[in-house]
């Protein structure tokens, strides 16, 4: 039997995103979301959803650009601690020991030891509660060649994500693949 447990922001799982900004005086910024992912594949777009007291909403009305990078596993203390300090009272990226680079095609920096970067133009603003969802179309994804399989595609185990689970609070690893997309549910296709 199923029990209650209210109205939560429980989804499984949540991803680990790092949006990156510039402010209006050039200077980069960088936050961990949850709230956010795909919602588009033409044009190809993602969304995430910011609190509008965050320096990244101020960055984002300000420049209509982000980038998203995927932070690998053993970069979860600069991730982590991207969500709980504040731009607006220090350099995070600098304090993290990371490395901003300007972005070729849109006006945001992304993490240079991040091994994937979604580069995004914001395309449309929705407000949401105490959050405003920023869909952006992403202009070009820029992948790390040491994260690259024989096949040439992005490897989800060289890249190492991690997802957040709000209900325990913790990052956890992604685990085995378990089938193929596409393909495990033929068998109960008639």
């Amino acid at each position: 039997m199923k029990q209650s447990i209210g109205a939560k922001t429980l989804l499984y799982p949540h991803p680990v995103l790092i949006v990156c900004t510039y402010d209006a005086a050039g200077n980069p910024d960088a936050m961990t979301a949850a709230w956010g992912g795909i919602c588009s594949s033409d044009p190809p777009s993602i969304a995430v959803s910011i609190q509008k007291v965050r320096k990244t909403y101020e960055n984002l009305m300000a420049t209509s650009a982000f980038t998203v990078c995927i932070p690998p596993a053993n970069h979860v203390a600069e991730a982590d601690y991207f969500g709980i300090e504040s731009g607006k009272n220090t350099d995070k990226i600098r304090v993290a020991g990371l490395t901003a680079v300007r972005s070729e095609v849109v006006n945001a920096p992304y993490i240079g030891e991040f091994p994937v970067v979604i580069e995004c133009r914001v395309m449309q603003t929705v407000e949401i509660g105490i959050h405003t969802q920023f869909i952006g179309e992403i202009v070009d994804v820029k992948v790390d060649e040491s994260v690259l399989g024989a096949d040439g595609k992005p490897d989800v185990e060289k890249i190492a994500p991690f997802i957040y689970d709000s209900a325990a609070r913790t990052y956890r690893a992604v685990g085995r693949e378990i089938a193929r997309a596409f393909s495990a549910g033929l068998a109960l296709k008639k």
